[in-house]
């Protein structure tokens, strides 16, 4: 019989750390906190295979589960001295989400759950505190009215402060439990009017209605797009935790908060968090009410005059750094934690692998490492390559003028200009307009998923540095300013007032999130440098991977930032980019538009000294490194002349009528251009351009190994090639021109020419095409095209629907096909080493800079991976994790 429901407290569990994916991540660590005898309120998981039948079976429970939920409330009840349901001496409970990865805000949670008209009276008396006791049930209404109900949060928050303000209070704290019973008659009188039935007061019906909520938040439009935004699979589900309740909103001497063992934002190895005296959990994330700083050295660094845990409850204090140093330990990893302390006794609530900047995660993994705490290949295998984008995001020029006008928290690092928008939905209405914007909000929510995703940074009025609005944007690596409290944000009229200025939707501001200051309009920015704990985890990196990392680069500019970021050679220069530039276009157009050889010769001939120095400037940057240079492969129809005033251009340049030569457009035009004439059927059709580029190159060879007195040997690349037969032909031309090169230099210098494998078809005749290819690089972009028979420019219309709907994981062209594009790269691997075992192997798509595809180029052995230069860092790391794992 399956076993539904795991139980844990008093210092057991059913389960462990290791069972995240049956018990979701939260579960599973509470499990493990009570094996390791830490204070963990009891309780039990319902779990994740629930979740799986719960949407499996119309939204129905397993017919069994009921009993096993009674049974473990029942083992609850006896831990805690309280009977679930009762009357007198009732056990109220908290049920939260849990899925196997964190994903923070996105799902849903009940607090104080048990609480009705009876049960509030009996709380009151036995806890000698009536104002916390309804406090406690307002708190429950308003969030099961929200979770489980579905009706409007803030139709109560409105209520509340409706209250308060006919009170002449500011604070929740200032009203007394009379006050809390006439605004729960309010929240009663609302569920009444909007759903015409009263709140429910029997505990079990509001436990199972809780569980149900629970589970159905897995599938909300939040969670989805977070799932969506981190690749996390759908068939996962969320686990369910119902836990015995103890409260921060017992006076004084209770609060409760979050913490972190180590910085997120800088990986300082201090404790770091916030508190609230006499609150509950939400209202720390929720920023309703500004917390206090753990430590009295944070809360001196902040300026701060409200008194630190530290302070105010030094027992208590020191029980949880005690605590926060044994689950760091344990876990071998910087732990984010959440802690309740009920009248001076603390209870631990949440231990899970912190959420970092990328900052954070090199500092922590490079110092634990040095601290023996784990090894170098763990230190490399605990950070994600995709994280070490944020790095390369810009920083302000500290030679700027910072017209600052206003501050908050720095909650996240980096810096960010663009446009002020209000609403979600209006940043990614700016996004898929090109146009930069920030997100300013009185306080994000997890409904603001997918408008933090496409805004540069994020802008709060209120919370602190464990807000919703803090640790989404430091998982994104966005930068964000919190708890801004000297700007004011006014929706209806989109405004943010600042020093008594007001800027409208659509001024320029820009936001330091490392700073916490927000700045009028466009700032000058620093590109990073990568240095200090970056360095030592990519030494470690370097010196554990197998596959080279190369670059897609055909500017210096690129070349040299690839450089700068540890590229190991080109492995693709697309030589058709080289010429968009006006001097330039002018001479490709008169070569693509000519109608005879002699007439592409002309245009060549100007072309030849451009491509000369174009290829000479990049073997001297890459200084000895390979550089594999592709031949032409352009789509024809991204080069023609449109407009009647290019064609009147190109017309005098070629001395023709513009006529004849629109005439020639014409006849140039194809149906599928990028199935047309291009590659090597340029190359077959008109030898003439083969052998102007195959002359550059060797000439440009010669030149830079005579500049640095060291050899310089370049790889030449033949583009979608399906048959050896255009190999052959097009190499015989390369070979032909590199003798005459040679000759007329009187210099002797090696070279490869490979092809690039693009086709279904070259991938299966891998073994022939080997015999004239001296290395293949796997271009995915069009293996992908060509495999799927799907256009990458227009995919976006469908691909996304195909993932909603489950019929593919991950979009095709970010991450590679394994099963199908995959098996064409390890066959082609394959064919080719049989023929030639020397032969080189690399890809060049955009792939090459993605993580899992990089693991996949492990798995099957190739020499080297490609990918554009902001992404050499992601792609070193990636590469070294592969490595490591697959020993």
């Amino acid at each position: 019989m399956t076993k539904w429901v795991y139980r844990f407290g008093d210092g057991f569990a059913d389960g462990s750390a290791t069972d995240s994916a049956l018990l979701g991540g939260k579960g599973a660590n509470l499990a493990e906190m009570c094996s390791l005898g830490l204070p963990v309120p009891p309780g039990f998981t319902i779990t994740t295979e629930v979740c799986s039948h719960y949407f499996s079976n119309g939204r129905a429970f397993p017919p069994d589960l009921k009993d096993e939920v009674a049974a473990a409330l029942d083992r609850v009840g006896k831990e805690t001295g309280r009977t679930f349901g009762s009357s007198d001496k009732s056990l109220l409970v908290s049920v939260r989400s849990g899925g196997r990865a964190s994903m923070p805000g996105m799902m849903d949670t009940v607090l104080n759950l048990g609480l009705n008209d009876a049960t509030v009276e009996a709380f009151a008396r036995e806890s000698g505190d009536e104002r916390f006791a309804y406090d406690s049930y307002r708190r429950f209404i308003q969030m099961y009215s929200s979770v489980v109900l579905a009706l409007d949060h803030e139709s109560f928050e409105e209520i509340l402060e409706d209250e308060k303000a006919s009170l002449g209070v500011d604070l929740d704290t200032e009203l007394t439990a009379a006050n809390w019973r006439k605004l729960i008659t309010r929240y009663k009188s609302l569920v009444q009017e909007e759903l015409g039935k009263s709140f429910p007061q029997d505990p079990h019906e509001q436990l199972w209605g809780a569980v149900g909520a629970v589970f159905s938040s897995w599938m909300n439009p939040r969670a989805v797009t977070y799932r969506h935004l981190h690749n996390i699979p759908e068939e996962w589900g969320t686990a369910v935790n119902v836990q015995a309740m103890v409260f921060g909103n017992m006076g004084d001497t209770s609060a409760t908060g979050v913490a972190f063992t180590r910085n997120p934002s800088t990986g300082e190895n201090k404790l770091y968090g916030e508190f609230l005296v006499n609150a509950q959990g939400e209202d720390v994330v929720a920023g309703i009410r500004t917390p206090q700083n753990l430590t009295e050295e944070a809360r001196i660094a902040a300026g701060s005059d409200r008194p630190s845990l530290e302070k105010i409850m030094p027992q208590a204090f020191d029980e949880f750094v005690r605590i926060s140093d044994v689950l760091e330990r344990h876990y071998r990893d910087m732990q984010d934690l959440e802690f309740t302390i009920e009248s001076g006794k603390l209870w631990m609530l949440q231990a899970r692998s912190g959420k970092r900047t990328a900052k954070a995660a090199l500092k922590i993994a490079s110092e634990m490492a040095t601290e023996g705490l784990i090894t170098p290949q763990e230190a490399i295998c605990s950070i994600d390559p995709a994280s070490l984008d944020q790095l390369l995001h810009p920083t302000i020029d500290p030679k700027a003028e910072r017209k600052i006008i206003g501050s908050g928290l720095p909650a996240s690092p980096g810096a960010a200009t663009g446009e002020i928008v209000f609403s979600s939905d209006e940043a990614e209405e700016m996004k898929a307009a090109g146009r930069p914007s920030i997100l300013v909000r009185i306080e994000t929510s997890p409904e603001d998923i997918h408008g933090m995703h496409a805004a540069e940074g994020i802008l709060t009025t209120r919370g602190g540095m464990t807000s919703h609005a803090a640790v989404v944007a430091r998982g994104m690596g966005k930068p964000c300013v919190s708890g801004a409290a000297n700007l004011r944000v006014d929706y209806q009229t989109e405004t943010l007032i600042a020093m008594g200025r007001s800027f409208r939707k659509g001024d320029q501001i820009t936001i330091d999130g490392s700073a916490g200051q927000v700045l009028e309009g466009v700032v000058a920015m620093l590109q990073p440098e990568m240095s200090g704990d970056f360095a030592a985890i990519m030494k470690w990196a370097d010196e554990m991977r197998r596959m080279k990392v190369r670059t897609n680069a055909e500017t210096i500019t690129d070349a040299k930032t690839a450089r700068s970021y540890g590229a190991e050679g080109i492995g693709l220069c697309r030589t058709e980019h080289m010429f968009f530039d006006t001097d330039r276009i002018i001479a490709m157009r008169e070569m693509i538009l000519a109608d005879s050889e002699s007439g592409r010769r002309v245009a060549l001939a100007k072309l030849l000294p451009m491509q000369r120095a174009d290829f000479a400037g990049l073997f001297e940057i890459m200084a000895g490194l390979p550089v594999t240079i592709r031949l032409l492969d352009p789509p024809l129809h991204e080069f023609l002349p449109k407009t009647a005033e290019e064609i009147a251009e190109v017309a005098e340049a070629m001395g023709v009528p513009a006529e004849k030569l629109r005439e020639r457009t014409q006849q140039l035009h194809e149906f599928n251009p990028m199935l047309g004439h291009r590659g090597c059927r340029l190359a077959v059709s008109h030898p003439e351009i083969a052998e102007m580029q195959a002359r550059a190159i060797i000439e440009a060879a010669i030149e830079a190994a005579e500049k640095a007195h060291a050899p310089v040997v370049p790889e030449i690349m033949v583009p979608l090639v399906g048959l050896r037969k255009e190999l052959e032909f097009v190499k015989a031309r390369i070979d032909a021109v590199a003798k005459e090169v040679m000759g007329e230099k009187g210099v002797e210098i090696e070279y490869l020419v490979g092809t690039m494998i693009e086709l279904p078809r070259a991938a299966i005749r891998a073994h022939a095409i080997a015999e004239d290819a001296q290395f293949f690089s796997f271009g995915t972009n069009d293996l992908t095209q060509t495999t799927f028979g799907i256009s990458r420019d227009d995919a976006g219309s469908f691909l996304e629907a195909y993932q909603k709907k489950g019929i593919i994981g991950q979009d095709p062209f970010v991450t590679l096909d394994q099963a199908g594009v995959g098996e064409l790269i390890r066959m082609a691997a394959e064919k080719g080493r049989a023929v030639r075992p020397d032969i080189k192997l690399g890809i060049c798509g955009e792939h090459g800079g993605d993580p899992a595809s990089i693991r996949f180029c492990e798995d099957v052995g190739l020499d080297y991976v490609s990918c554009s230069p902001f992404r050499i860092p992601i792609a070193r790391l990636a590469a070294a994790q592969a490595s490591v794992k697959e020993k």
